[in-house]
């Protein structure tokens, strides 16, 4: 049963951090590109993150360059967004997506 799990979402003080895990079963994880999206409500998902098969290949887009990291563990099979310095506008769900597997996202708040 394939299987795609986030976890870590929550409310954070603008300029905190916090860090998104995906976990994923049912599938040979290491073979897949990693995507993490996020989406505001009523707005289509926009990509945030990227890992290629090979972990060093990255991809941010600007809105979130420097402030966003993105990893993979294969021998656990776990994806993970680190995001640093946030700001209220990075309010939104988040979703892990490996190979075309989403997670059901999880929410992050950056509100004082």
């Amino acid at each position: 049963q394939v299987q795609v799990v986030e976890s870590g979402g929550g409310l954070v003080h603008p300029g905190g951090s916090v860090r998104l895990s995906c976990a994923a079963s049912g599938f040979t994880f290491s073979e897949y590109a990693i995507r993490w999206w996020r989406q505001y409500p009523g707005k289509e998902r926009e990509m945030v993150a990227a890992v290629d098969v090979v972990p060093t290949n990255t991809y941010y887009p600007d809105s979130v360059k420097g402030r966003f990291t993105a990893s993979r563990d294969n021998a656990k099979k776990m994806a993970y967004l680190q995001m640093n310095n946030l700001e209220p506008s990075d309010t939104a769900v988040y979703y892990c997506k490996v190979g075309g597997y989403w997670g059901q996202g999880t929410q992050v708040t950056v509100s004082s």
